[in-house]
């Protein structure tokens, strides 16, 4: 089986899973849940139902394709597949509201809309309903256990992510991020997530010990080397498919890798961002400069480098499911992507 016909086999139940979950208890709280709906892609901002791309789902098929690549019903990891998605979601809002962001995925955030307050509130909505959606591991028949420890891992991770924010918050005000220090952040903030979904589904269905250790590296590595190539995409990506502005974490003055590799190499990057919020020529000198340092190129270099110690995890798991093949398929996919 290739990765999109796992993709097909499990993308309408997460879907179905999450829009369950994502529903107004009282009429009087149909905004609420507009905003959720809306921030998910299952409506527009007049809250009438669509279709629209709303991310890529990676999570939560990481949780289930290692649930099932461990000899488990990927149908028992559906609650924590959800819960992953919902979590990210709700650090998408917030994320939005903290660093000034007006479009994601080519459409008006949440807080720019309905103002920040909403958009806080929604927020903490979506991250309740995500503790909700874990809950529902006991209609699937996972043991009590096993839902401690799941429930134990999902909110150690969702501290791990605001550890994370809190440091890319405060980099973005500091010239002497170090690489080491960028490297602490994005697991935090990023990798952190991706390797809970994969020791979820790990823990679902029961693995050994090595085994969930091997899956959680591989996710651990897989979301270090996905973070490292989007802040590629921050730079360099086409906006009308990232949907993002040209250049907005030279703008913002985020400490991204490609960023901090430059001004380590580069006098004039460093004067021209220590200036503060730049210009669209400024942007675009910076973006100049970046090239000439060859920070792409190191970049992702060492994305590749963190790919291939996922690959090795995975490798070392000894699975022999047809799942392991489509989380390697995965892995390779999140390389070279463009939005």
């Amino acid at each position: 089986m290739t990765l999109a016909t796992f993709f097909e086999h499990y993308l309408p139940a997460i879907e179905g899973e999450m829009i369950a979950l994502v529903n107004s208890p009282e009429p009087l709280y149909a905004g609420l849940f507009g905003m959720l709906r809306y921030h998910l892609g299952w409506s527009d901002e007049h809250f009438q139902p669509c279709r629209l791309p709303a991310g890529k789902r990676v999570r939560p098929m990481l949780c289930l394709l290692a649930c099932e690549a461990c000899g488990g019903k990927w149908e028992q990891a559906l609650p924590a597949g959800a819960a992953v998605e919902l979590m990210h979601n709700f650090t998408l809002i917030h994320d939005d509201i903290e660093d000034g962001d007006r479009t994601r995925r080519g459409r008006p955030t949440v807080w720019s809309i309905w103002g920040e307050a909403q958009g806080i509130n929604a927020g903490d909505a979506l991250f309740a309903i995500s503790q909700l959606a874990m809950a529902r591991l006991r209609e699937r028949g996972v043991s009590p256990s096993t839902i401690v420890a799941a429930f134990e891992l999902f909110n150690s991770t969702c501290l791990d992510i605001t550890c994370g924010q809190y440091l890319d918050i405060g980099f973005e005000s500091r010239a002497d991020v170090s690489i080491a220090e960028y490297l602490v952040m994005i697991q935090g903030k990023t990798a952190r997530l991706m390797s809970c979904a994969c020791l979820l589904g790990a823990l679902i269905a029961e693995a050994s010990e090595e085994q969930q250790e091997q899956l959680r590296l591989f996710g651990l590595y897989t979301g270090l080397a996905f973070q490292m190539y989007d802040d590629i995409l921050g730079i360099w990506g086409d906006p009308s498919v990232t949907g993002k502005p040209v250049g907005a974490d030279i703008a913002r003055g985020k400490k991204s890798l490609p960023i901090l590799h430059g001004l380590a190499h580069s006098e004039e990057l460093r004067a021209l961002m220590s200036r503060g919020q730049l210009s669209q020529a400024e942007v675009r000198r910076a973006t100049e400069l970046l090239q000439g340092t060859g920070s792409c190129e190191y970049t992702e270099q060492l994305a590749l480098q963190h790919h291939a110690l996922a690959l090795s995890a995975l490798d070392r798991a000894n699975l022999k499911s047809p799942a392991v093949a489509a989380l390697r398929e995965l892995a390779q996919a999140l390389l070279g992507r463009n939005k």
